[in-house]
């Protein structure tokens, strides 16, 4: 029978899966603790108002001009795909309703939280990142600054405060696509439009928006914040933590979409 010791092979094996476990675990405790201290700092005083103030426009500023590009584009590109289904069954005049209840429940929030994902997700975690690499954050801590509150609870609130309303924003822009296509094809008046598309949405059509854009602005910053503070290894580590930031946050926005229709699903029915 071989012997185990005679054998660096079967040591690095059995040495090499538990660790794998174990970094898992550690990872998954190390952003429990990240979350839980965020929780805890974000909300107590000394409060960063100017900061967050700052952090805010950034964000709203950065997403802006490619959200209302998007959005645009997306109202009249689902206008347009939806009419021929409408008309074989003679129901083109649901169309402005059809429109606004999909950008109002799902469009909306989905694009901004997948764009703001891409925009201010990687912004997040690359600055971060070369503040940690640069040891700007060292620099805070021994001058007896937070930095934790000062850099990651302003950046997460703010993305938290930010993204509904850019959800809003984009169904705005998204039903002023849809009106521009359907004035041109059918001629009907902007009150019309409006009238009908807005009379299908319910409260709880604009609170399951509401809620979906405020997990999803919580899980950009969160992300974002998490990876750039954390980053390491130089310039390497900063870009890792920037592409990071993006992929990990359009995966939970994409899991998050689906539990909340699921949920509020429940309510609809």
């Amino acid at each position: 029978m071989e012997n185990k010791a005679e054998n660096p092979s079967i040591q690095n094996a059995e040495v090499k899966a538990p660790g794998k476990l174990a970094r898992m675990f550690l990872t998954l405790y190390d952003v429990y603790k990240f979350i839980a201290r965020f929780f805890k700092e974000g909300f107590l005083p000394p409060y960063e108002v100017k900061e967050l103030f700052r952090q805010c426009y950034e964000i709203g500023y950065r997403s802006a001009l490619l959200i209302s590009t998007t959005g645009f584009i997306t109202g009249i590109v689902f206008t347009k795909q939806s009419r021929p289904s409408l008309s074989e069954f003679g129901a083109t005049s649901w169309l402005p309703s059809l429109v606004g209840i999909a950008l109002l429940r799902t469009l909306a929030p989905l694009l901004t939280g997948l764009i703001a994902a891409g925009k201010v997700g990687s912004s997040i975690g690359a600055e971060l990142g070369s503040m940690r690499v640069t040891e700007q954050i060292d620099a805070m801590e021994v001058s007896a600054t937070n930095p934790f509150k000062f850099l990651v609870s302003t950046r997460v609130l703010a993305a938290t405060i930010t993204i509904p309303i850019l959800t809003f924003y984009t169904a705005m822009v998204g039903m002023l696509g849809a009106l521009l296509n359907v004035s041109l094809s059918e001629g009907t008046s902007a009150r019309a439009f409006f009238q009908s598309s807005l009379e299908q949405i319910t409260f709880l059509d604009i609170t399951a928006s509401t809620i979906k854009a405020i997990l999803f602005g919580f899980t950009i910053g969160m992300v974002g914040c998490y990876q750039g503070y954390n980053s390491s290894k130089g310039t390497e580590g900063v870009g890792k933590a920037a592409n990071s930031a993006v992929v990990i946050a359009m995966f939970l926005i994409f899991i998050e979409e689906v539990v909340s229709v699921q949920f509020f699903g429940l309510f609809r029915s």
